[in-house]
């Protein structure tokens, strides 16, 4: 009978312990773990994602455990399975290849762990508990309604879109070529080149709109880049040819560097501010709902291939010299020193 009793009071204790894990102030609040896992450090934005995630998952007392792939699909499954086998209460996982990290949430919901899909929508997975990013639609209309107005008809451009294992990168696309589509049908737009950039990467960038700039015999108007890491590379090659500052040049992600191409150097237009800050906080306050079982802000859902996937997505915004000092400066995004110097 002593046993019996024994028992049930553990039994107790582990459902009490359960229930009460995010009580205010309780020290048990603190056991609850995140674990997190980014596709790299090499772009300015995922830098700042890392380091608000870090900072806010300390001052909500929760555990984050933070892995970085480095755009290695190999080392991201592997990091993963090492945060899974941690024991985390829930996963943030910003993929580096979309439809290969189907297996990954496979394998955290095999261990009961909810998966939250991070600014990029893991595809073909039914087991996506919810997406939080930007409307990435939104952020190529944003793009490509920027474009047409402001290269005009008669122009030859460069294309250009996201590392082909990145979702978003068709979501921009998509989205931008719903204002230029129509355009390069009309035989308003002589397309140059249309190509992706494998892993974001400035230097593919670079190698792409040289090769047209030279196929084109420099004449070209506009280059629709998908980031600022793209947008950066773009303008190198325009440098060489004495053509920065003359070309249309989109971005995205409010980069330091972009802002200041933009404010001072005349050589970027444009860029799309997503405030990650917001974004990073928000995964962490989803994973923390998920864990004390709450309802999500769910405001709209995203088809990744197999399933509508509830979806948290917050709104982008156009920046250009006219409003980046309100925008990135008096929000406290950037300050002027980075954009302007001392």
């Amino acid at each position: 009978m002593k046993r019996l009793i024994h028992v049930a009071l553990i039994a107790f204790l582990v459902i009490g312990t359960a229930t009460t894990a995010f009580a205010s102030g309780s020290k048990e609040s603190k056991a609850f773990t995140i674990g997190l896992s980014l596709p790299t450090q090499r772009e300015e934005r995922w830098v700042r994602d890392k380091n608000t995630m870090e900072a806010y998952a300390k001052e909500q007392g929760v555990r984050l455990l933070v892995q970085v792939s480095d755009a290695d699909q190999a080392m991201q499954t592997a990091q993963v399975e090492t945060l899974i086998a941690q024991g985390i209460d829930v996963l943030i996982l910003a993929p580096h290849d979309a439809s290969a990290s189907a297996s990954l949430v496979s394998k955290a919901e095999d261990e009961g762990i909810p998966v939250i899909s991070y600014d990029r929508l893991i595809t073909n997975s039914k087991d996506v508990d919810v997406y939080i990013s930007f409307d990435n639609v939104k952020v190529g209309e944003l793009q490509g309604k920027y474009f047409v107005d402001h290269v005009p008809n008669g122009s030859s451009i460069i294309i250009m879109s996201g590392a082909p294992t990145d979702n978003n990168a068709k979501l921009f696309k998509q989205g931008a070529m719903k204002f230029i589509q129509p355009k390069v049908d009309a035989g308003q737009y002589n397309v140059v080149a249309d190509q992706a950039v494998d892993n974001w990467l400035p230097t593919n960038a670079l190698a792409i709109v040289e090769n047209a700039l030279t196929s084109a015999g420099n004449d070209v108007q506009g280059i629709l880049a998908p980031n600022d890491g793209t947008a950066g590379g773009a303008i190198v090659a325009l440098e060489a040819q004495g053509l920065a500052g003359k070309v249309v040049v989109t971005g995205q992600d409010a980069e330091a560097a972009a802002a200041k191409r933009i404010a001072v150097e005349g050589t970027q237009s444009m860029t799309i501010f997503k405030d990650t800050r917001e974004l990073g906080k928000a995964a962490i306050d989803t994973a923390i709902k998920m864990g004390k079982g709450e309802e999500l802000p769910i405001n709209g859902k995203v088809d990744n291939g197999v399933t509508q996937v509830p979806s948290i997505l917050l709104t982008p915004f156009v920046v250009t010299k006219d409003n980046l000092d309100k925008v990135l400066i008096e929000s406290g995004y950037l300050s002027k020193e980075a954009v302007y110097g001392k």
